[in-house]
């Protein structure tokens, strides 16, 4: 069982404003990383919340994941890590930890993340294109459970991974566009003019 966590509790403070409901075409930002979560392979999805959260919950109200609240959201992503990792099933084999600033992510992308998963023999999984990785990062829980549980900071398992480069199995994408992510006014602007061109879902991962 593989189980799909989207990480929207920030209070996206560089934004100045959540950026998870900022809109891009009809919908909120986040509802576009939840529907090619729920729409992929992924045998559930959680949504982790914390700052606005209630408006976070409404935005995606219609699709079928799981809202879990952080309470703890303010001392920062380890604990919505660890937050998400106690909502588990018992019998959930790996997480895929995706980010809700993230619009162009496909299920195809995660699709394609799970296969190479269960075929390349490595402990943690993440997209990469020439030499340039990315989001989202599948992770076994049977090597990293523990190690997921005692994270902490706002850095969330970015050192798991620096740590152990021998535990990553890459999956070749064919455009890193699809890791763009919106911290900036700038960035949303790039990232609705994308939109508008009907770019959305066009990667060929």
């Amino acid at each position: 069982m593989i189980v799909g966590i989207i990480l929207a509790a920030g209070s996206a403070s560089r934004m100045g404003q959540v950026k998870q409901l900022l809109p891009l075409g009809s919908r909120p930002m986040l509802w576009h990383v939840a529907q090619a979560a729920c729409q992929s392979q992924l045998d559930e999805v959680h949504l982790i919340t914390g700052a606005s959260a209630e408006p976070i919950a409404v935005a995606v109200n219609d699709l079928p994941l799981r809202i879990v609240h952080n309470p703890d959201w303010q001392q920062g992503q380890a604990g919505s890590i660890q937050t998400a990792l106690r909502s588990l099933p018992p019998n959930c084999d790996a997480v895929l930890f995706l980010l809700a600033d993230q619009p162009l992510i496909t299920s195809q992308l995660i699709n394609d993340l799970i296969g190479h998963w269960q075929r390349c023999g490595k402990s943690i999984v993440r997209p990469c294109h020439a030499n340039n990785p990315g989001n989202p990062v599948l992770f076994s829980l049977a090597v990293w459970r523990e190690a997921l549980a005692n994270l902490s900071g706002d850095h969330g398992a970015r050192q798991l991974i620096v740590d152990h480069p021998e535990a990553i199995g890459y999956l070749p994408v064919a455009s890193d566009e699809i890791f763009l992510d919106v911290d900036t006014i700038e960035d949303y602007a790039k990232m609705r003019q994308r939109f508008a061109m009907g770019t959305l879902n066009n990667f060929d991962c």
